[in-house]
């Protein structure tokens, strides 16, 4: 299965510490190997569960300026392990990310300028070619019980029903800052509410519902076409991932939403200050509270 990763917004929420630096590679919280609280990078934790989902080939859009770093932290380093050989405690969670890189195939596309979302994406095109794929923003990440969960359930019903995009959503109180999905209940998918998408709409003013889109999808290959062709006739000077969906849905695409809840999982973004310190704050606490249960074992 292909996965697409993006890495390659501004980040201007996050200055004046984004100057230089990627908000994706900010640290949260996860329960190491041996129970203990250890950090990684969100782009870390985004790769980690898209592997667990069964996706063997990922590709990274970036800009030019962060490709030798990145393709750096996602490449096996082993005279790291060697200089470092005479402390193998602090070794252990590198050793199992480099298995994890073992078993993915990577490739990157640049973003030269930011253009939209969208327009991440379609940068990806050349990698994936007509092929179904994983699509997950890197500043964020799905906290759940099982890592992948979520993406596993996106991907079995999109390949089994043949559809054009599953889209991950959740409830929020104020929808004027997402993209909103209409839809219809369908039946559940395991612990998953359902809907079949019938609108969506980018930050609207007026929402008809509070189903937002968090970044996490799964796609057929109508998406590409449908960017491209969103591009030749609107001209948009920002191509948003949103016009892609709602074209698809203009010309009879079948598009299905899985919504978390707080028993299947919550979406945390590390995009602005606020949302960062909630998800540092969140991943500490169920690291803590996984070592502490596992200790009590």
């Amino acid at each position: 299965m292909q996965a697409v990763v993006t890495l390659a917004g501004e980040g201007t929420r996050m200055l004046p510490w984004s100057r230089g630096l990627r908000k994706e590679f900010l640290p949260l919280y996860d329960q190491g190997s041996n129970s203990e609280p250890v950090l990684k990078p969100v782009a870390h934790l985004v790769v980690e569960a898209l592997a667990s989902a069964g996706a063997d080939r990922v590709t990274i859009v970036v800009q030019p300026k962060d490709a030798g770093f990145v393709q750096n932290y996602f490449s096996v380093d082993h005279g790291f392990l060697h200089r470092h050989r005479r402390t193998p405690d602090r070794l252990v969670e590198t050793r199992e990310f480099y298995r994890t890189l073992d078993r993915v195939q990577f490739s990157f596309a640049s973003q030269p300028s930011a253009a939209g979302f969208g327009d991440a994406v379609l940068r990806s095109q050349g990698a994936v070619g007509a092929n179904p794929f994983f699509l997950h923003a890197g500043d964020g990440v799905v906290l759940e019980p099982h890592r992948g969960a979520a993406l596993r359930a996106m991907g079995r019903i999109r390949e089994g029903e043949d559809l054009d995009a599953v889209l991950l959503v959740r409830h929020v109180e104020d929808p004027r800052k997402y993209g909103v999905i209409e839809g219809l209940p369908e039946r559940a998918v395991g612990p998953y509410r359902r809907l079949r998408v019938t609108a969506m709409v980018e930050k609207p003013s007026h929402p008809k519902t509070h189903w937002a889109a968090t970044a996490v999808y799964a796609f057929g290959p109508k998406l590409y076409p449908a960017l491209e062709a969103v591009r030749r006739e609107e001209r948009p000077r920002e191509l948003e991932l949103t016009d892609g969906i709602r074209y698809i849905l203009a010309h009879g695409g079948r598009v299905a939403a899985l919504a978390l809840t707080p028993r299947t999982g919550i979406w945390r973004s590390v995009g602005s200050p606020d949302g960062y310190a909630r998800a540092l704050v969140q991943t500490r606490n169920l690291a803590l509270r996984a070592h502490r249960r596992r200790a009590n074992d």
